[in-house]
């Protein structure tokens, strides 16, 4: 009879979660790559492809025919009713910041006063620049206050017993008649 040695060849569980930790640590990187995890697109303002456009023909096209083909604007010039402004854009979000802007495409539309389509003016990312907010503080008169006034400033201003012709304090409170406001006929609770 012959025997049979069987040999263990398992390394234990240490061995394993070697094993299942280096194969995360290599898939990760190779999924992060897929589309899957990227950023959502947002589409946002009016979506009309630039096909739509080129069949505007200027000198015979009206509002109503552009109404009727792309849509109304988006928005319309601010000093002239005759300029329409198509503004599209495709977004995506950040972490912990604002959208970042993948595509934006304007286009402006300037009829003349009978309505007819003068002109097809097109813009994309290339054609922005980005306006930097203004440094500083613009100043507003009266916004000094001492720390005096600070900490004595309400002292009298508010008195609620004062005037105490109703239950909810004040000759004209919710359930009175006439003056707006509550308490001293519709003044407020102040110290006459």
């Amino acid at each position: 009879m012959t025997r049979v040695k069987l040999v263990h060849t398992s390394r234990g569980p240490a061995f394993s979660l070697r094993y299942a930790a280096a194969t995360l640590a290599l898939s990760v990187p190779l999924l992060a790559g897929c589309s899957v995890f990227g950023p959502i697109p947002q589409n946002r303002g009016t979506l009309v492809e630039k096909s739509d456009f080129k069949l505007l023909v200027p000198g015979t096209s009206t509002k109503d025919d552009v109404r009727q083909l792309i849509g109304s604007p988006t928005t319309t010039s601010t000093f002239d009713d005759n300029k329409w402004i198509y503004i599209s854009l495709v977004t995506h979000q950040q972490p912990l910041s604002y959208p970042k802007i993948r595509k934006q495409d304007v286009t402006v539309l300037a009829f003349d006063h009978g309505g007819v389509l003068r002109n097809v003016s097109q813009y994309d990312s290339g054609d922005r620049y980005n306006v930097g907010m203004a440094p500083g503080a613009t100043p507003a008169p009266g916004t000094k206050v001492n720390i005096f006034q600070q900490l004595l400033g309400n002292v009298g201003r508010y008195n609620p017993l004062g005037n105490m012709n109703n239950q909810f304090g004040g000759s004209q409170g919710p359930l009175g008649g006439g003056a707006i406001g509550t308490g001293n006929g519709g003044t407020g609770n102040s110290i006459p």
